[in-house]
């Protein structure tokens, strides 16, 4: 049996497939966590640890990691795309994320402790790759290659503090190393990650260089630079600073923005459904910044000027991990599967271009369904917390945004779902 999954072929693919299948399975989670919630009828607590690190690890890193090896097939002319198998890595991937998970759910932190262990050496593994890979092969934006790495170390760091957690190393200081381990990972890791990749994903697509190289090699500089000061506020409880780095923060992704559209509008190219994803995600990313900084505000007068209960903390937090994370997750996968699956499928370079076409018109369908889902279902969170203020859970209203927020999510996650299992599924036209 060992053997025979060692021999199992894990291409990029693999890891793209498999991390937005997670991803799929922990919104399940969430949606029935959230439902529950409303009901009154809340489920184990323990269910949301599953979904959150159900999410980050076997969804969002996985699918970092099948998009680096993705760059690193770009950089060989896609050659390994498929024919590269890396099963060792994915199988002590996924491995380690079914351990962490059961750790939470039986409620046995050391095993959560040793799987955070075994993440970290597939960190440190990858982090071989990629420390001279982005040195050598990231140049655009400038400064985008040490930005890459400073989000690498700020991963390690988190799932440090969290094998430390796990493992009851810091319980005098458990709630700041909590506030560590979450932002370190959420915004040091993931969103840095996310934005610089934005920067070089648009240009690629739309075939045309960001309209400021210096404003954008500025603004990505400044961005983990504000998020350090911005973790200090949070740890020493200063909220004063976690307001002056909020405003900062905001106008650095308003900058960010700013280029992106414009560089969008200055192409000439009508839009599609990867670059409408990716726009719309940017646009989020500043909506959940200026909702933080909101939140922060909230809390100067004593008491603070609006109760805020956990449905508004879903909402804020959803702004970012639906409304940016999985929108450029979207965005992403629908510019580059056409592309991976036309070079490795097709070696004739001009009958090529006829298969991506037809690879990019299934990505293509059902657009404005696709997007109007998830941007309105992300929105809906928004709408139920707010209802929240002025009525009561068991209010018709919070029912039915509630049903149908979950309802617009399903029906985008599942359509996507539908059309990779479709594009993947098309062979080339002899």
């Amino acid at each position: 049996m060992l053997r025979r999954m060692a021999h199992i072929r894990c291409t990029p693919l693999t890891f793209l497939f498999t991390g937005f299948a997670w991803l799929l399975l922990s919104s399940l989670v969430a949606i029935a966590t959230l439902i529950g919630l409303v009901k009154g009828t809340p489920l184990p607590s323990w269910l949301r640890m599953i979904h959150v690190h159900g999410a980050l690890v076997g969804g969002l890193l996985q699918l970092v990691i099948g998009g680096f090896f993705v760059s690193l097939a770009r950089c060989s002319g896609y050659k390994d795309a498929y024919s590269e198998s890396r099963s060792g890595l994915f199988l002590t991937l996924n491995g380690a994320t079914i351990g962490l998970l059961a750790g939470f759910w039986l409620g046995q932190m050391m095993v959560v402790g040793l799987a955070g262990l075994v993440l970290i050496g597939v960190v440190l593994s990858l982090s071989q790759m990629a420390w001279p890979h982005v040195h050598e092969e990231i140049n655009q934006p400038a400064g985008a290659g040490w930005i890459y790495r400073a989000a690498l170390i700020a991963l390690l760091i988190g799932l440090a503090v969290g094998v430390a957690m796990a493992f009851r190393l810091v319980q005098v200081y458990y709630t700041h190393a909590r506030l560590l381990h979450i932002h370190l990972i959420v915004l040091g890791f993931l969103t840095v990650t996310f934005v610089v990749a934005l920067h070089q994903l648009i240009p690629a697509l739309l075939q045309k260089p960001l309209a400021n190289l210096r404003l954008a090699g500025l603004t990505l500089a400044l961005l983990p630079v504000g998020f350090v000061v911005l973790l200090a506020g949070f740890v020493t409880s200063s909220l004063w600073l976690e307001i002056a780095v909020g405003s900062f923060l905001v106008v650095v992704v308003a900058l960010c923005t700013y280029n992106l559209i414009t560089t969008w509008a200055r192409s000439g190219l009508p839009g599609n459904v990867a670059s409408d994803h990716l726009l719309i995600g940017i646009f989020f990313l500043l909506l959940a910044t200026v909702t933080g900084l909101a939140m922060a505000a909230n809390y100067v007068p004593t008491p603070p000027f609006l109760p805020m209960g956990l449905l508004h903390l879903v909402a804020y937090t959803h702004l970012a991990f639906i409304g940016f994370m999985v929108q450029s997750v979207c965005g992403a996968l629908s510019y580059g599967l056409p592309i991976v699956l036309a070079v490795s499928r097709v070696p004739n370079s001009k009958k090529r271009e006829s298969y991506r076409a037809q690879l990019d018109a299934i990505m293509n369908r059902w657009r404005a369904l696709q997007l109007g889902t998830m941007s309105f279902g992300t929105m809906g969170l928004s709408v139920l917390a707010a209802l929240t203020w002025s009525l009561s859970l068991g209010s018709p209203y919070v029912q039915g945004v509630v049903w149908i927020a979950a309802g617009l999510l399903l029906v985008s996650l599942a359509l996507f779902a539908a059309k990779l299992a479709w594009a993947t599924g098309h062979p080339p036209s002899e």
